[in-house]
């Protein structure tokens, strides 16, 4: 018998999950006596299922190994994700230095010898989700790094940069980990969508955002952060396979106002190309401390340190514990029941210090004509702040009153007085007839929030980008999967936050979890995501996508309503128009309560003399 086996392998890198094995196998036998070509046929099958084993066996995916940076060398761990498929994950790089007590980052000295980037490094200092202690350390400017790796080793590919959520006071580049899984793991969509995947640690708190508003201490220390990251990325990421010149930064909630502040800054032109606000922008009420002072003098009463002399109040606090200035900078929910909202606990937050924030957000979108632009909110993003502030809403027998909803509004619109609650509730409340829902009053609470912290906002900068751009993409979306959080009203969609366990995958890394319409909403947002950082077009980019995603422009408003049901009808156009014209047109050009008392006085004065 004269046996000749050829076994040819053809492998493609996944963009996507467009992966595919191809094995070819020729068979060519000849046996002198045609009695035993059954036996020699037994023999050959024996023979390939020895040799393809072999060869799955033999190929394996590539490697980084130890990589060079400008701070020394790294070694991180290779994890396998399917055949011939793999990532390389370095935790725990430093980008900079242990930072001094409000102070802009440093470079990092450097290291000798190997560094093991196989473990997280510690979060920068914190108070707990319970905030009844702190967490982390001061040295804590890290990051960590994930490079999608097929046969051959990766080059030139798209670098993701995500900044981490937590009203800047909590969180971390790896946070919440579920089932052994950080929430912000990199591995699923690097591998998916062909990307390296970059998670940043950045200073929160007292110690990332005390500012008293002028150069003595000017705050911003964060965003500071962040920007030092990024810059590292791009000086370091073509060691690891990256294209310095096509990073996009992305971020949720106070990671979407870092990514939009870092967006807006002068100090960001030609550091990277695109840009993803995911339920948060510069504009939301939130993202600025407006009166950084009081809130100095407020933390420095709580350590000791308040004094009548401004110098030697902030000569106390650099000299006071970090651990119990994290501590004052905490918020207490029960503080507002009754009193506000939530959202006037927001306090620690960016300034607009005359430097890397040097006026207000939205006069500095001329910055940010070069960056390509996508930017969304989720459809329920105020939901979870609406229970704290009208906790009826959330009770199954709970009556939620008109009372209740004007005082939110009251609580909201604080600083235009009667006339907005007056204004806004008319809008508000023209859906609901002689006789509401009560359910429909509920969402309608909801709604309130959503609008006015999140979406409204996102609306008004996706229009800026439109208006300024020269040349760059701008997109919109709206998230609106219902929400997985047991035991809420069945009225409850996107929650905020919700939409960040299927952008990272976790339906696939943890498929008992979920269900299929769960893992298709999944690769959705991956293919999506992955694509606008390669080409600045979510439609186009290599991975396939259920519904191709129209440009917002100057004088047309389409976006995308992203669930795991997506066909044509996905498009729509002008979100929630009507209270966006609201917030726009109406209740921005209403006097404050401020103005209108001066106004008043300066009438009261000229009439008594």
């Amino acid at each position: 018998m004269v046996l000749c086996c050829k076994a040819e392998f053809a492998f493609s890198r996944a963009v996507g999950d467009n992966r595919f094995l191809s094995v070819t196998i020729s068979i060519n036998s000849s046996s002198s006596s045609s009695a035993g070509v059954t036996a020699n046929r037994r023999v050959m099958m024996l023979l390939l299922v020895i040799l393809f084993g072999v060869c799955l066996n033999s190929a394996s995916a590539a490697k980084l190994g130890v990589v060079q940076t400008e701070g020394g060398k790294v070694e991180g761990n290779s994890h396998g994700m399917g055949l011939f498929r793999s990532v390389d994950v370095f935790k725990g790089v430093p980008y900079a230095d242990v930072p001094g007590k409000w102070e802009k980052p440093k470079p990092h000295p450097g290291w000798s010898g190997i560094l093991k980037a196989k473990t997280y490094r510690d979060r920068c200092l914190q108070v707990t989700l319970l905030q009844q202690k702190t967490q982390g350390s001061e040295d804590c400017l890290y990051l960590n790094i994930f490079v999608p790796q097929g046969l051959k080793l990766s080059q030139n590919l798209p670098v993701m940069v995500y900044l981490f959520g937590g009203a800047f006071l909590l969180g971390a580049s790896n946070d919440l980990t579920v089932l052994g899984n950080s929430l912000y793991d990199g591995k699923e969509m690097a591998d998916r969508g062909d990307v390296i995947v970059v998670t940043v640690n950045y200073r929160v708190g007292t110690m990332g955002f005390l500012s008293t508003g002028d150069s003595r201490l000017p705050g911003n220390y964060g965003l500071w952060d962040q920007h030092a990251a990024i810059s590292w990325v791009r000086r370091n990421i073509a060691a690891f396979g990256g294209n310095p010149n096509n990073i996009t930064i992305f971020g949720q909630s106070a990671g979407a106002v870092s990514a939009s502040f870092q967006m807006l800054s002068p100090y960001s032109k030609g550091l990277f190309r695109r840009v993803i606000t995911q339920c948060g922008v510069a504009l939301s009420p939130w993202a600025l401390q407006k009166n950084p002072m009081a809130l100095t003098k407020k933390i420095a009463r709580k350590v000791g340190c308040w004094r009548s002399d401004e110098d030697e109040m902030l000569e106390c606090l650099k000299l006071s514990d970090p651990v119990g200035l994290t501590l004052a900078g905490k918020i207490d929910v029960l503080l507002i029941l009754g009193k506000g909202t939530v959202m006037d606990l927001l306090e620690l937050a960016p300034v607009i210090d005359g430097d890397f924030i040097p006026d207000e957000p939205s006069k500095l979108f001329h910055n940010a004509a070069q960056f390509d632009y996508m930017a969304g909110v989720n459809s329920m993003d105020g939901h979870i702040f609406a229970g704290v502030d009208v906790p009826s809403i959330n009770k199954k027998n709970g009556n939620t009153t008109v009372a209740n909803v004007r005082g939110l509004l009251a609580g909201l619109t604080k600083e235009k007085g009667d006339a907005a609650v007056d204004s806004a509730f008319k809008v508000y409340s023209s859906h609901w007839g002689s006789a509401p829902d009560p359910e429909v009053v509920k969402k309608t609470v909801a709604d309130i929030e959503t609008d006015f912290l999140f979406l409204v906002p996102t609306q008004i900068a996706i229009q800026l980008h439109a208006n300024n751009s020269s040349g760059a993409h701008t997109f919109s979306y709206l998230f609106n999967m219902k929400t997985r959080i047991p035991g809420f009203p069945r009225w409850v969609e996107a929650e905020h936050a919700e939409d960040l366990q299927y952008l990272f995958g976790k339906p696939f890394a943890l498929p008992l979890v979920y269900f299929p319409r769960h893992r298709d909403l999944s690769g959705y947002m991956i293919a999506y995501w992955t694509n606008f950082a390669r080409t600045g077009d979510p439609s186009n980019g290599g991975s396939r996508v259920p519904v191709p995603w129209p440009l917002f422009t100057k004088h047309r408003h389409p976006y995308l309503i992203i669930n795991h049901k997506m066909t044509k009808s996905s498009v729509s156009y002008d979100l929630r128009s009507d209270y966006v014209t609201y917030w726009t047109k109406t209740y921005s050009v209403l006097p404050s309560v401020k103005k209108e008392k001066e106004e008043n006085d300066g009438r009261m004065k000229t009439k008594s003399e």
